[in-house]
């Protein structure tokens, strides 16, 4: 008995298709995602003498030295809190950001010739820097735990609010990161202004100071979107001993959600023509 023929497989290609299923795509393409993040985990710390260390070395060696700028040469009040968990508290928040930061505006000229060859949501590449960022921001997060516990600062219910201002730390991290590493592909200077920027960034942000003893500053402070970030960890980790500031806070989420916006659709624009540029 003769086996029944089988119909031939017709291939539609259609254009536009990759568009129409580009937000699907990103949710299939997941497991790319987390490979992503591993591959530049390892590379950050491989053959390394001192390995995932490092992630700690310079949080320490920057809250020594803000202690000594901020609260001994210029006598910065620190509202009865020990001047380094102050110092940690804030530089939380502003390490994290600085890692997605860098990470995610370099992102896709540093997988240049992944993105030139085969096709997949670009937007996973970006966020992958952040996902890295994510990793050391725990691991500076228990140093700050130990810290607390040797100043005798027991965690308190505030802390259950830390994922909301860590959030928001994470979308001024994806959204700036979005335009800048879109801008990156066509204009490499930006290479050398998002070092710069942060380099100013972490002075002008009150990493080694309190904002709620700067009356006068409050509203200028208050244009950085990091600044409620900044002052939403401190109120979080250290029991609220530190007012939160509602013109920062709503600044600071205005902002953060104009960045996500405009920098997802910013790099959607520009998607298409990544691979001929890069």
């Amino acid at each position: 008995m003769s086996s029944p023929v089988e119909s031939p497989t017709t291939l539609v290609i259609e254009a536009g298709r990759a568009e129409r299923h580009y937000w699907r795509d990103l949710w299939r393409y997941r497991e790319l995602l987390g490979f992503l993040t591993w591959r530049d985990i390892k590379v950050r710390y491989k053959q390394a003498v001192l390995g995932i260390a490092w992630a700690l070395l310079q949080p320490i060696v920057t809250t020594i030295i803000f202690t000594v700028v901020f609260g001994r040469l210029a006598g910065m009040p620190s509202g009865g809190v020990p001047y380094p968990l102050l110092v940690l508290a804030g530089l939380l928040p502003w390490q994290f950001f600085s890692t997605a930061l860098t990470g995610s505006s370099a992102s896709l000229v540093g997988n240049a010739n992944l993105i030139s060859k085969v096709y997949f949501p670009r937007l996973l590449v970006p966020m992958s820097a952040v996902g890295v960022a994510m990793i050391d921001f725990v691991i500076v997060l228990g140093l700050f735990f130990a810290m607390a516990l040797w100043f005798g600062f027991l965690p308190t219910w505030h802390w259950l609010v830390l994922p909301v201002f860590l959030i928001n730390a994470l979308a001024v991290a994806l959204g700036a990161g979005l335009w800048l590493t879109a801008l990156t592909v066509k204009f490499r200077d930006f290479r050398f202004i998002v070092p710069f920027l942060l380099q100013l960034g972490v002075f002008i942000s009150p990493v080694g100071y309190r904002t709620d003893f700067l009356a006068e500053w409050r509203n200028l402070l208050a244009l950085n979107p990091m600044t409620g970030v900044i002052d939403g960890f401190r109120w979080c980790l250290l029991g609220g001993t530190q007012a939160l500031q509602l013109n920062s806070l709503l600044a600071s989420f205005i902002i953060s959600a104009l960045l996500v916006v405009s920098g997802i659709w910013y790099f959607r624009k520009t998607e298409r023509g990544f691979a001929d540029i890069i």
